[in-house]
């Protein structure tokens, strides 16, 4: 029988938060970190995959562990990416609506740095941060975090590879004598080299379910193709899904600007996302993609970080991830707060004997995707040509008497009979590129 937040020792005041939020039942990260956190003074490894209810796990006895009668910085957060330093910063916000005495800061780059040194000279409990941003405002003397008696790092295994620098920086001007909390997907060999490091010998470890929790009702398929094939078989994979919101992901910035260019070109509702676009335009796409406004995100890794949009019916992995725990982060963007999704690889047979690994290391199961014919390419290729026309705006340099010469030739004609002929006319011309190429290929 699952436990209560009271079994746990959450303390009332939060619990009330709680039921404002309608969260009653734990999840089984909260169920086994919250008590441990609570109640004993070992540094903390928990291992649990995206979706899971990590900020509470963490959040909830941190903000009760808070003595909001000592005005300094008590504990530091520290997040990959200013999404999820937002969006835990929103959480631990709500979380302790009902306790107002607390005060949280958020503290991430890609915003101007002066209202934040400005907001740090209030009275401040808990910060939450972004490496690089964190190390900068210690470097200008802004913020004290030499007192600190918690350290937490969530998605720690994108931090000590992407953002390792700031890091170090960081763990060299907090005390040693404070609680290291570290939350991550996998335990990669650079997470067990910074646990080695920077955490105590009497390290507790706790893990979730991991085979369920984590991947529950997601499923993982892939599908097969030949390089000419991706853009195409994607395509119609988009086309299939109208109307739902997905995210692709690509390896590299450069991969998706190029990806988003095809997907506009083809009136597909998208926008992309990577570390190289201004903040400002990074927020403004991420709020026309949680607002509904484009259905379709092309993104990076990292720049993902932190999207929490719980109706995403769909991810796809337009390039294989290099890691597990980038799969799990990935995949971990659908089948939010209970519903269901899709994880969709797009992959090239020198690939397939890549999957039985991932099955083993992370649980879970693989079902082959089956690849659109030739001709539901064909006809969904012609589909996508029909709402390019119709979404085409009139040319309005064309003269009046030059338009009337156009609608003389197809005067006779009804509707439908027009639709025939342009539709014939532009098979006939696929038809005409189709024979070009395989001639091209004999001659060679």
């Amino acid at each position: 029988m699952s436990k209560s937040f009271t079994d746990l020792g959450i303390n009332p005041e939060l619990q009330q938060s709680l039921t404002n939020l309608k969260i009653s039942v734990p999840t089984d990260i909260q169920e086994k970190t919250i008590p441990v956190i609570l109640t004993q003074n070992q540094d903390v490894v928990a291992l649990a995959k995206t979706g899971t209810g990590k900020t509470a796990a963490f959040g909830l006895p941190l903000l009760q562990l808070i003595d909001t009668n000592n005005s300094n910085i008590q504990a530091v957060i520290l997040a990959p990416t200013r999404e999820l330093g937002q969006q835990i910063h929103a959480n631990l916000t709500s979380f302790s609506s009902h306790t107002p005495s607390i005060s949280i800061a958020a503290v991430c780059g890609g915003i101007p740095i002066k209202p934040q040194i400005e907001r740090l000279k209030n009275d401040t409990h808990i910060v939450v941060a972004t490496p690089g941003r964190l190390a900068d405002l210690v470097k200008r003397e802004a913020i004290n975090i030499k007192n600190i008696s918690y350290f937490i790092l969530d998605e720690a295994d994108e931090m000590v590879s992407a953002l390792k620098e700031g890091l170090d920086t960081i763990i060299k001007e907090i005390p040693k004598k404070r609680r290291t909390l570290l939350f991550t997907a996998t335990l990669s060999g650079a997470i067990k080299q910074l646990v080695n490091n920077y955490m105590a010998k009497d390290v507790v470890q706790i893990e979730a379910d991991m085979k369920t929790v984590g991947h529950q009702g997601i499923k993982h398929q892939y599908v097969v193709v030949k390089p000419i094939e991706k853009l195409e078989v994607l395509l119609h994979f988009l086309a299939s899904k109208e109307g739902e919101r997905g995210i692709i992901f690509c390896k590299t910035k450069a991969a998706v600007n190029k990806l988003a260019k095809k997907l506009a070109i083809n009136k597909f509702s998208s926008g992309a996302i990577h570390g190289s676009l201004t903040q400002g335009i990074r927020d403004r796409i991420m709020e026309q993609f949680r607002a509904g406004h484009i259905d379709i995100l092309v993104a990076t890794d990292l720049a993902a970080r932190g999207i929490d949009v719980k109706e995403v019916a769909y991810v796809v992995n337009y390039h294989l991830p290099d890691t597990y725990e980038a799969y799990v982060h990935r995949s971990g963007r659908t089948a939010r707060a209970g519903a269901k999704g899709l994880s969709l690889s797009i992959i090239q047979e020198e690939e397939v004997e890549e999957i039985p690994d991932f099955e083993e290391e992370l649980g879970i199961t693989f079902r082959q995707f089956k690849k659109a014919d030739a001709q539901s390419i064909e006809e969904n290729n012609t589909l996508l040509w029909a709402k390019k026309i119709f979404k085409t705006k009139p040319n309005r340099t064309v003269s009046e008497e030059f338009k009337e010469k156009v609608r003389t030739v197809f005067h006779h004609l009804t509707k439908e009979e027009l639709v025939e002929k342009v539709l014939a006319h532009h098979l006939a011309e696929i038809n005409k590129d189709n024979l070009k190429q395989v001639s091209q290929k004999n001659k060679k």
